[in-house]
Parts: structure tokens; C-alpha cells; sequence
């Protein structure tokens, strides 16, 4: 059976998880050969991005009630005849109005607690965890048209060493030092406050190795965070990267990723990041964490919102070899059984050759 044509639709303005998850399934979708075209919102962050070759249409997309945006989604998807057509955050599947029981049929595709609103109208709900799925079966959408599909992880793409060792020397982190990495926007929810806590709470050195903490994001708490790093007395520990388009060489110099989001974080993608990457991760338990991560053996977990915990954790963590070892194995072994970007899109072509059946 050949593969549903899809349309994947997103309003959004700037780049946020959504809009990245979309570019990197777009990649996906064209690496499979999957007929599928995207529409994006003229002058967006996404507009004029490579989105893995597929065809992209502009649409207007300028409120969430504006009539001419609604009538130009509508032309495009009866200009285009797809089969399915997947919508993405609140704007895009609100303008999206298709007739229950006709093609195409419209999924609405969620990676968090949202108001659901805007999305009851469609035809089938895909989320990113069980939970998030228990959790909308709850709030009164259909449990038979709701459909579970983790994100997958991409595979790790190794940096020249050189290359590596020059970012490491431009940030100036010693080369005997312990490279603690956390990735994320600085907003409340991903809980790097909690962190530059954590590190006051560590040691000098661990091991005989200084510790460095590399920020990798950006956001409007940026100058908070750094004013708690100076007030801490932290500022010399820890390493502004700014906002990263390919985290690439972080990752691949990180002796430890540190993730320390708060509990409403949905899935938590830089967890399947550490594991991609075999690197040993400290988690906080958020909800995404506590359906992924096992403690002690793919991951070493801690409360939220835990500054005495997450010290603990990382100085457990970076204390113990042994520890760190299996972590990493383990980690590895759960990406390529349950996350590798394989058989997450055999999931996705799998619903969609269902739903158009």
C-alpha cells in the first residue's frame, strides 16, 4: 500500500518545541520518501527554511479568528487534495475546519497540556506520551481516535574532534574540567535556576576535576539566571553558549547532561538527546521523565524544583564510573529499541496509511 499524502500545517511566528519537532520530521518525512508538503506562516522563523526539500506554502495566518486566513487554508488543502492533514499548536488547527467523515482527515498533533479548545474539532489526536494521551481522554476527546507516538531521537552526527576542541578552547573551559551540559530556553518551566543552585551547593572539583556548566539556550530569563550565577558566586563555573541551531559539538563534549525541568514539561526531548548521544544524564522527575527514564539505570532522577537533589545526583553521578557506564549503555539500548527515528515513522506512515484507509 503506497503512503497517504500528507499536508503538515503550523501558524506559529517564532521557533518553539512544535516548530522544531516539525523541521525535524519534515527531514524525516522526505528521508522516507513520504509524499508530503508543509504550510507555514509567511514571514514565520520557518518561512524560507530548508524543510527537508518538501514543498512549503506560505498562508497568512494572522489571528486565530481571521476569516481571509481560514479561506486560504481552505483553498490550499482543496488545491492540494491530501489525504491527511496535520495541524500543529492552537492557530493552525483552529483556521483548519474539514467535514468529519470525508478526506482528508484531520490530525491534530499535541506535545502538551493545552487548552483543548482549539483542538476538539479534528477528526484524531496524536500525543507525544501516554500521559498526555490518558489526559486528554480525560478532558472528553474520544479515547478511539486518540493515538500514542513518542518523538524520536535523532542519531547523534559526531563534530571532527578539532573542531570540538577549538569551541571548547573559545569558551575557555580547562581541558582536566568536568563539562556538565544542559539544554534548554531559559523559561520558568525548564528550571535552570534550580541548577545554578545546585552547582553553589558542589565542590570546586570533583574527583580532581573542576566542574564547567554549559548553558545551551536563550530566552527572557537570560539576564535573571546570570544575575543569580554572580550573586552565587557561580559566574566563573559556568558558560554562556546562547541559543544553539545544532548543539552538536555541546553535546559531543559533555561529560554529563543535566536536565532540570519542572514537573509540567510533557516528554522532555534532551533526554532521548543524552541517551543519542551516550552521554549519562541527571533528570528531575518531571512527568515526561517519570514515563521515560528508569533512576539508576538509564538515568539518575531527582525531585523538581530541587537544588540539594540535583548536587546530589551530579556528584553521585560524576563520582561513579560504574554508574556512569550504564547509564550510557542502557540509554543507547532504549533509543535504538524504542526511539530511533526508524520505527517512530513507521508508527506515523503506519496511522496515516490507517486513518486513510
Amino acid at each position: 500500500m503506497s503512503d497517504p499524502t500528507t499536508l503538515q500545517m503550523v501558524a506559529s511566528k517564532a521557533l518553539g518545541g512544535a516548530e522544531r519537532w516539525l523541521i525535524r520530521f519534515a527531514h524525516a518525512l522526505a528521508d522516507c520518501g513520504a509524499p508530503a508538503e508543509v504550510a507555514v506562516r509567511a514571514g514565520s522563523a520557518l518561512d524560507g527554511m530548508d524543510l527537508g526539500g518538501l514543498p512549503v506554502h506560505k498562508l497568512p495566518y494572522r489571528t486565530t479568528w481571521d476569516p481571509w486566513s481560514r479561506r486560504a487554508v481552505t483553498r490550499l488543502v482543496r488545491q492540494l487534495k491530501p489525504e491527511i492533514v496535520q495541524t500543529y499548536m492552537g492557530r493552525a488547527t483552529r483556521l483548519t475546519h474539514l467535514p468529519l467523515g470525508e478526506r482528508p482527515v484531520h490530525v491534530s498533533r499535541l506535545g502538551g497540556y493545552y487548552a483543548l479548545g482549539p483542538y476538539r474539532h479534528a477528526h484524531a489526536w496524536i500525543g507525544n506520551t501516554k500521559g498526555l494521551c490518558d489526559w486528554m481522554t480525560s478532558q472528553g476527546l474520544p479515547a478511539e481516535r486518540i493515538y500514542h507516538i513518542y518523538n524520536f531521537a535523532d542519531a547523534a552526527r559526531p563534530v571532527a574532534p578539532e573542531a570540538v576542541a577549538e569551541r571548547r578552547q573559545a569558551h575557555g573551559i580547562p581541558e582536566d574540567a568536568w563539562v556538565l551540559v544542559t539544554l534548554g530556553r531559559f523559561v520558568p518551566v525548564k528550571g535552570q535556576g534550580y541548577l545554578i543552585e545546585a552547582l553553589s551547593r558542589l565542590p570546586e572539583r570533583i574527583a580532581d576535576r573542576p566542574l564547567c556548566l554549559v548553558m545551551v539556550g536563550d530566552g527572557p530569563l537570560g539576564p535573571k539566571l546570570q544575575a543569580q550565577a554572580e550573586q552565587l558566586g557561580q559566574a566563573h563555573r559556568i558558560v554562556w553558549a546562547g541559543w544553539q541551531r545544532d548543539p552538536a559539538p555541546y553535546l559531543q563534549m559533555a561529560d554529563l547532561v543535566v536536565f532540570p525541568s519542572l514537573d509540567a514539561e510533557t516528554l522532555g526531548n534532551v533526554i532521548l538527546e543524552a541517551w543519542a548521544w551516550e552521554k549519562p544524564l541527571v533528570t528531575a522527575r518531571f512527568r515526561g521523565a517519570r514515563e521515560l527514564a528508569r533512576h539508576g539505570e538509564d538515568a539518575y532522577c531527582v525531585p523538581c524544583e530541587d537544588a540539594a537533589g540535583l548536587a546530589n545526583g551530579i556528584q553521585q553521578t560524576l563520582s561513579d564510573p560504574a554508574l556512569m557506564t550504564t547509564m550510557v549503555d542502557r540509554g543507547r539500548e532504549r533509543v535504538e529499541r524504542e526511539f530511533g527515528r526508524q520505527a517512530i515513522m513507521d508508527r506515523y506512515l503506519e496511522l496515516y496509511r490507517c486513518l486513510a484507509d
